[in-house]
């Protein structure tokens, strides 16, 4: 496989970077030559569009800085190609500062955690979608960060460590109701700008929009590739080029429902304002299917958006078990 960085600097920390491979061939031995050196992606903004996760094969390094304990950070991901997958290994640290924005310090330092992720090659849809789950992260990105959509915490009035609003921020199970959306008003998850913080390991982890790896400055055909879910589909940024020949930003399928939640002890009340998962109803208002995804030129991916589920909302394919959580 040949595979070609090219980089154009349109400013200090900007790197435009565009990763395309000439052919893909099927890689099942020693590393490539390509491998010897490590790409460096630091606040790279990425370029290509290629589905193949085969195409990211490659060794790459970033240096950051954890703005909240004001220590330097180094990156590494490691990115193998086989015949029907690929094997993304990562130390979780990002390409980009961490930190920045956050109401309050994380709950934990970010914290260096080897993963390693299975990318299936050449993903199928399901005859039914599968529904996210908090034991397994739901995705990986391209400067080895997980997204892990589902947050722990709900309204629970009577548990322990009850905010104002009756909600607590751990211990709450995927089927329970009215589970927290870490990126809705008033969950106060101490998300940073790029909408990630950091589980009690220091896991440094994304809850919707990385703001990073793509920008608002879409090529011509939309934005790049910038990870895979754990099902193998791509995950491209917000735009996408639609049937008028307009690269415009995705537009969710879900909205809020009308009225006002159920009151009871076991219920919150008040009006559907996003707080809560559960106050997103699909309604097919937007671009996107009930995963967050759509075909665009026979592809089907799924996009960053700007509201409710901001990155993918279940599984069209079947993921991958490597993306299960390991036990602590």
């Amino acid at each position: 496989m040949a595979l070609h960085a090219h980089f154009t600097r349109t400013g200090t920390a900007e790197l435009r970077l565009a990763l395309a491979a000439v052919s893909v061939v099927a890689v099942a031995g020693a590393a490539s030559a390509h491998e010897a050196t490590s790409l460096d992606i630091t606040n790279a903004i990425f370029a290509s569009r290629n589905a193949d996760c085969a195409s990211y094969e490659n060794r790459y390094s970033s240096a950051v800085t954890d703005t909240q304990q004001s220590r330097k950070l180094k990156g590494a991901v490691h990115v193998t190609a086989k015949k029907d997958h690929c094997v993304l290994e990562s130390n979780s640290i990002p390409n980009h500062d961490t930190g920045e924005g956050s109401a309050r310090n994380f709950v934990a330092p970010v914290t260096e955690i080897s993963g390693t992720f299975k990318i299936p090659r050449n993903p199928k849809p399901q005859n039914s979608a599968t529904a996210l789950d908090q034991r397994s992260y739901d995705a990986i990105l391209l400067n080895g960060v997980v997204v892990d959509i589902l947050s722990a915490g709900c309204y629970r009035p009577n548990g322990k460590r009850v905010d104002r609003n009756g909600n607590v921020a751990i211990g709450c199970r995927t089927k329970d109701k009215w589970l927290l959306d870490p990126l809705g008003p008033g969950a106060n998850f101490g998300a940073d700008k790029h909408n990630a913080h950091t589980q009690p390991n220091g896991q440094y982890h994304y809850h919707g929009n990385p703001v990073a790896m793509f920008d608002g400055n879409p090529g011509p055909e939309g934005s790049p590739v910038i990870g895979f879910a754990a099902d193998g589909f791509p995950i491209y940024g917000s735009y996408f080029k639609d049937n008028s020949g307009k690269v415009r930003k995705a537009r969710s399928g879900y909205s809020l429902k009308p009225g006002k939640r159920p009151s009871s002890k076991n219920d919150p009340g008040g009006v559907y304002d996003g707080m809560y998962i559960d106050d997103f109803e699909f309604t097919g208002a937007g671009d996107l299917d009930a995963c967050n995804g759509m075909v665009v030129n026979g592809q089907y991916a799924y996009y960053v958006t700007d509201s409710y589920p901001w990155v993918i909302k279940c599984f069209t394919g079947k993921p991958d078990r490597s993306f299960a959580k390991k036990r602590r």
